[in-house]
C-alpha cells in the first residue's frame, strides 16, 4: 500500500498541493524556532542569551506544533472528503478499512516528508533572522552565531510527520465509515467533551487572572492562554455552533438576501461538518490575535506611564507576543485560505447543476457569497468573545480598569484581515470555477 501511494502521489499532485503546501509552512515555523534550541546549546553562549532564545522557542514552538496540526488536519479533512466516491469504489472492489487508511496515511507521510525536506533552507534563513532579531532588541549577545542542527530538524520532521499521520488516519477513519452509511455518535461526543473540555480549562485560566497580583511578571500567562484555550474550545465545537447560527439567521438572511439567503442557509446546515474546517482558522485567529495585541498593549502602556526602561524580560516577552500574533496571523490566513480554495473548488459539479437548473452565475456566486458572510460572522463572534474574554480580566486586574485604553483600531483591523480572507478567497475561487461549462462542469466531476 506504501507503494500505491506513493505511485499516487506522483500520478496526482494536484491534489496534494494545499497538504504540501501547509506541512512546509508548518515545518518552516517549527524548525525556524527548533533552530534556537541549537543555538541557545552552542558553547560559549552566555546565561541570558541561552534563556532568552530557550524561553522563546519553547513558547512559540508549542504554539506552532498546535497551529501545524490544525493547518494539517483540516486540509486533510477536506481532501478526504472530497475523495468520498474513490473511497466508496474501492471498498467495492474488495478493498478493506485497513488497506485504505493505510494508503491516505502513507500519502500524507510522503507528502509531509516532501513539504518538511522543502521548508530547510527556508527555516535556516528564519533562524538567521530571528536571531537578528533578539540581537537587535538586546535579548542576545551580538557574538552568538546562529546554529541550525538536530533539535530544528528533528523537532520539523517529528512534529509534521506526526501531525500529517495523525491527522490522514483520523481522517480516513471518518470517511470508510461514512461510505458504509454508518453514522457514529460517539464521534459527536467525543468531539463534543473535546471541545467542552478546552472551554472549561480556558475558562479557569481566564478566572485565574484574578487570583494573581497586578505586579506579578506572570499575570499575562493566565488570560493569554485562557483566551487561546477558549478559542480552540469553540473552533472545536464549531459544527454545532454554526446549526445555533443558522437558526437565528434564518429569517434576517431570507428577507434580506431572498433566494440566495434562503439557499446559503440550507447549503450551510447540510454541509456544516465539511465547513467546520473553515471556522476553525478563523475563530483562533480573531481569538488569539485579539487577545494577544490587547493584552499586550496594556502592558506597554504600563510599563511606559510608569517612565521605567523595559526590562530584558519585558522585551522577551512583547517580542514573544508580537511574534507569535504574526505566526498566527500569516499561517491562520494561509490555512483559511487553503480550506476555503479547496472546499469551493470541489464545489464545481454542484454549481453546474445549479446553472443547468437555470441560475445565473451570478446567483450562483451571491449563495457563496452569503455563505461566506454568515461563516465570517460566526468566526469573528466566537472569536471575539473568547479574545474579550482574555482583555478583560487582564486590563482589570493590571490597570484597575475594565476595557483596555488602545480604543477598537486593533479589534477593527482584525475584523478586516478575517473578512477580507475569508470572502476574497470563496467569491474569488467560485468565480474562477464558474469558467468552466456548466456541463462540462458536471461531466468531468460525475
Amino acid at each position: 500500500m506504501f507503494f500505491l501511494a506513493v505511485r499516487s502521489v506522483r500520478k496526482r499532485p494536484g491534489r496534494f498541493l494545499a497538504t504540501l503546501l501547509s506541512a512546509s509552512l508548518g515545518a518552516v515555523i517549527i524548525m525556524t524556532f527548533g533552530s534556537l534550541h541549537d543555538t541557545a546549546a552552542a558553547p560559549g553562549v552566555d546565561e541570558v542569551s541561552s534563556q532568552s532564545m530557550t524561553l522563546a522557542a519553547s513558547v512559540v514552538g508549542g504554539y506552532g506544533a498546535l497551529l501545524v496540526f490544525f493547518a494539517i488536519a483540516s486540509t486533510l479533512t477536506v481532501a478526504v472528503r472530497q475523495r468520498a466516491e474513490e473511497i466508496r469504489l474501492l471498498r467495492c472492489t474488495g478493498a478493506t478499512p485497513g488497506q485504505i487508511t493505510r494508503m491516505v496515511v502513507g500519502e500524507s507521510a510522503v507528502v509531509a516528508l516532501a513539504g518538511t525536506v522543502l521548508a530547510a533552507g527556508p527555516a535556516v534563513l528564519g533562524g538567521r533572522l530571528l536571531l537578528d532579531l533578539f540581537q537587535d532588541s538586546g535579548q542576545v549577545a551580538p557574538q552568538v552565531d546562529p546554529a541550525f542542527g538536530a533539535v530544528a530538524l528533528g523537532s520539523g520532521f517529528g512534529v509534521v510527520l506526526l501531525a500529517s499521520v495523525g491527522a490522514a488516519f483520523l481522517a480516513v477513519r471518518r470517511a470508510t465509515v461514512a461510505a458504509t452509511g454508518v453514522r457514529s455518535p460517539s464521534r459527536a461526543r467525543a468531539r463534543t467533551l473535546a471541545g467542552c473540555a478546552a472551554l472549561v480549562a480556558g475558562t479557569g485560566g481566564v478566572l485565574s487572572t484574578y487570583a494573581v497580583d497586578s505586579t506579578d511578571e506572570m499575570l499575562m500567562a493566565f488570560p493569554a492562554y485562557g483566551a487561546i484555550l477558549l478559542s480552540v474550545g469553540f473552533a472545536v465545537l464549531a459544527p454545532s455552533l454554526l446549526g445555533r447560527m443558522l437558526v437565528l439567521l434564518r429569517g434576517p438572511l431570507a428577507a434580506v438576501g431572498g433566494a440566495g439567503g434562503y439557499l446559503s442557509v440550507r447549503n450551510l446546515r447540510r454541509r456544516g461538518a465539511e465547513l467546520a474546517g473553515v471556522l476553525m482558522p478563523l475563530i483562533i485567529f480573531t481569538g488569539v490575535a485579539t487577545a494577544t495585541l490587547y493584552i499586550q498593549g496594556v502592558e506597554t502602556g504600563r510599563v511606559t506611564g510608569s517612565g521605567l526602561a523595559e526590562s530584558v524580560e519585558d522585551k522577551n516577552v512583547e517580542t514573544l507576543n508580537l511574534v507569535v500574533v504574526g505566526i498566527v496571523v500569516v499561517f491562520s490566513c494561509i490555512m483559511l485560505a487553503n480550506t476555503l480554495y479547496a472546499a469551493t473548488s470541489y464545489r464545481s459539479r454542484e454549481f453546474g447543476q445549479q446553472r443547468l437548473a437555470g441560475a445565473t452565475p451570478g446567483q450562483v456566486l451571491r449563495v457563496v457569497g452569503w455563505e461566506s458572510v454568515i461563516l465570517t460572522l460566526t468566526g469573528l463572534v466566537l472569536g471575539t468573545v473568547a479574545g474579550v474574554a482574555g482583555i478583560i480580566p487582564f486590563t482589570m486586574v493590571r490597570t484597575d480598569q475594565v476595557l483596555p485604553d488602545q480604543g477598537p483600531g486593533t479589534w477593527l483591523a482584525v475584523m478586516a484581515v478575517a473578512t477580507v480572507v475569508t470572502l476574497g478567497t470563496s467569491l474569488g475561487t467560485a468565480r474562477r470555477t464558474l469558467r468552466t461549462p456548466a456541463i462540462d462542469a458536471v461531466a468531468v466531476a460525475a
